[in-house]
């Protein structure tokens, strides 16, 4: 996982899969928020990263990726969007000096001063030696994140490669282990870690045996979920710190997605993010559309939600005192205990006939209803139909559920909302109105 900040990439790439190429390049700067220059740069950059990546494909296919950044819609056992999470967004130096660390490393457990001999002898020649404190760190790092491990015995600690369980296990059972991690990975959130689990696996296998066989293949994913997991990691530690975070925050009708960050004064440019400082509590995620949320305290606002897909720059501030946090926590539980998703709006009771799809097969529409319905209840069962109950903070959020039933649901009450959903059906009718008489 990469330790610097990518936001700029991020934004690029979100920008890439959702335009498919009609920005042109000015229009992809300024919504950006960055030069023309800057995003050349940037495109030359992630080429280079998926041109690394692909090292072992042939020549034609080699340039086909250097010609342009692929998207699929069809494969996201591969997902594109992915690669930025991988070592290759380390800085250079880095991605250097840890892929000396743990060459040196899979061959036997060493001190750290052994490493920082071994590192210095594995470095290019031109970029700058290592110290001792940087080794430490850089060992740390991977022992976080289970690369590594220390072995039992006295000072000085010994490291070695930590891939025992993988050893361990014979091939028929990795086979079952990767086709496990792939399909949980594919269904699951948050899914990142899984696809690098599963990339570190497939590696192992292809190296030790015959090109792995895909089994699945997934037509539809979220990619920008993906994304947003960037800021997972970093988010849920301030929350499990009791930490305040800072970010510039882009919302969703801002016109731009990224701002540089200013470092040269004859070359600042106005920028639409807002400064934001809260104290973060809780991380939503919305199934329906695939965005992650954060809902966080406001010193002066109170509850803040946050499109995870709109913040920059997060840094971490000071903490909080343990009771002021768990004293926010405790308020805003209560106050989405009745949201479809975070609405902290006031409580509203929906009422919707359900039709059912005939006498025969399974009813997939009761089905549904009970397994996404959250806490709604069946009040009132009939042979063609039934109704569902919920009491939910407003219906904005409930509106694109039900709406997704089609011409199967009713909604009863309230008359309000009766009213809207019956105007907004009828604006769609209108638009598949024939343009002839004839038709």
């Amino acid at each position: 996982m990469a330790r610097e900040s990518f936001d700029k990439e991020v934004q690029f790439l979100r920008m890439f899969v959702l335009t498919s190429g009609a920005y042109s390049r000015q229009q992809f700067a300024e919504r950006l928020g960055i030069s023309v220059h800057t995003f050349d740069k940037t495109l030359r950059r992630l080429k280079e990263i998926i041109a690394t990546m692909y090292q072992q494909a042939p020549d034609a296919q080699q340039k086909e990726f250097a010609d342009m950044l692929r998207y699929s819609y069809f494969d996201s056992t591969e997902p594109m969007l992915l690669f930025l999470f991988r070592a290759k967004s380390l800085k250079e130096s880095e991605s250097h000096r840890i892929a000396a660390l743990l060459v040196a490393l899979n061959e036997q457990p060493l001190t750290a001063i052994e490493l920082l001999d071994a590192c210095s002898k594995g470095i290019p020649s031109e970029m700058a030696l290592p110290d001792e404190k940087t080794i430490r760190n850089d060992l740390k790092y991977l022992e976080e994140v289970g690369v590594i491990m220390k072995t039992s015995g006295s000072r000085p600690y010994r490291y070695r490669i930590h891939n025992a369980f993988i050893d361990e296990l014979s091939q028929d059972e990795l086979i079952d282990l990767y086709d496990f991690i792939d399909v949980m990975s594919n269904t699951q959130v948050p899914s990142v870690q899984g696809y690098l689990l599963r990339d570190g696996l497939k590696k192992h296998m292809n190296r030790n045996s015959a090109e792995l066989v895909e089994p699945f293949l997934y037509k539809y994913q979220y990619y920008s979920r993906i994304l947003d997991e960037a800021h997972l990691s970093g988010l849920l530690s301030a929350i499990t710190q009791r930490r305040k975070v800072q970010f510039l925050y882009f919302s969703p009708k801002a016109g731009q997605s990224y701002a540089s960050k200013n470092t040269n004064p004859l070359f600042e440019r106005e920028m639409e993010g807002k400064l934001q400082k809260a104290l973060p509590l809780q991380i939503v995620y919305d199934h329906q559309y695939g965005r992650w949320y954060l809902l966080a305290h406001d010193s002066r606002h109170g509850i803040r939600k946050f499109r995870v897909e709109g913040m920059t720059q997060i840094e971490h501030d000071e903490p909080v005192d343990p009771s002021f946090f768990n004293e926010q926590k405790l308020d805003l539980e209560k106050r989405i205990k009745l949201s479809w998703v975070i609405d902290t709006g006031n409580a509203v009771t929906v009422k919707v006939r359900f039709f059912n799809p005939g006498r025969t097969g399974p009813n997939f529409i009761k089905e549904r209803v009970l397994l996404q319905g959250q806490w709604g209840e069946i009040t009132e069962e009939l042979e063609d139909s039934f109704v569902y109950e919920i009491t939910v903070n407003g219906t904005t959020e409930i509106k694109p559920w039900i709406r997704s039933f089609g011409s199967s649901c009713e909604v009863l009450e309230p008359s309000e909302f009766r009213q809207e959903m019956i105007a907004e059906w009828k604006e769609l009718s209108g638009y598949y109105e024939p343009v002839r008489e004839n038709i």
